[in-house]
């Protein structure tokens, strides 16, 4: 997904932000983590499968590659040890320690590059209880100029021409995005990446539980406050998982109602604190079923 410098304007799809990392203005109070819920049971004692993690030894990791939904709040971006973000939630009703892989703008296909080029991945898979693929949602979005161009703005120099290009593609953007088509990354496309991100896991640790997600929604002027790919999109993942046996987290059915509730992210992409909570509460449930 896009962001926004600070979280209070339309995220911008052809942005450079100078600085992607945490807006430390919005990062003033850190609040305890909560519990998610008193209706959703936490096991304090899980089996472990086969070949998983020594119980003896480290705590097992919630390997999370995700796009920015799983780090940005109602005002801005945080750091990845922010307590109320959903993958340490979910960590935190887990007793697990958690390895957030993530990015702006990430799809299916940024996903499998994280997962076979970053280390830190490599370092997580041994020790993880469960790998999240929280991408797919920008996959879906309308993306009517290249996604490629929309990459490559932060290379362009001189500076000035850089911001000549870049307010060129955000004019054009959100006017062309009400067509709905084409989107970033066609729903067979997003599949085949993740296959792909399954094999090479079941390659190393076949019982290790891979869960992935359908898309969000959203109420982003800078996309036209379009989303039709959206259920193709879920059409394909649907067929997927039905195909090799991946768990699904709706977050739209988590999300919904913050999105619209004046209490999310004003980007119209991101959520607030009551999302990322729904969501931590969906994915407890389906990592307790299929541990």
């Amino acid at each position: 997904m896009t962001s926004t410098s600070a979280g209070t304007h339309a995220p911008d799809p052809g942005s450079e932000p100078e600085n992607t990392g945490p807006d430390t203005g919005s990062v003033t109070e850190m609040d305890p983590a909560p519990r998610i819920a008193p209706d959703v049971e936490v096991t304090t004692d899980p089996a472990v499968p086969t070949g998983s993690p020594d119980p003896g030894g480290p705590r097992p990791v919630l390997l999370v590659i995700a796009d920015s939904l799983s780090y940005f709040g109602p005002e801005g971006g945080l750091p990845a040890d922010h307590p109320r973000i959903w993958p340490n939630l979910v960590a935190a009703e887990l007793d697990w320690d958690v390895e957030l892989v993530a990015r702006i703008g990430w799809t299916c296909r940024d996903a499998y590059w994280a997962l076979i080029g970053d280390p830190r991945v490599w370092a997580a898979v041994p020790r993880a209880g469960a790998v999240v693929f929280a991408v797919g949602g920008m996959d879906s979005l309308p993306s009517p100029l290249p996604t490629a161009l929309r990459e490559l703005i932060r290379y362009v120099r001189p500076s000035g021409l850089r911001r000549v290009v870049r307010s060129a593609y955000q004019w054009i953007q959100p006017r062309a995005a009400i067509l709905g088509r084409p989107v970033a990354l066609p729903p067979t496309v997003s599949v085949d990446y993740l296959e792909q991100c399954r094999t090479a896991l079941g390659q190393l640790r076949p019982e290790l539980p891979v869960v992935a997600v359908l898309p969000s929604v959203h109420d982003c002027a800078a996309y036209g406050r379009v989303h039709s790919g959206r259920e193709p999109a879920v059409r394909a993942l649907q067929a997927w998982s039905r195909r090799c046996g991946v768990p699904l987290v709706d977050l739209k059915a988590a999300v919904h109602d913050n999105i619209y509730s004046g209490e999310a992210n004003p980007d119209g992409i991101h959520w607030g604190w009551d999302g990322h909570t729904e969501v931590a509460k969906a994915m407890v449930k389906t990592l307790q079923e299929v541990r």
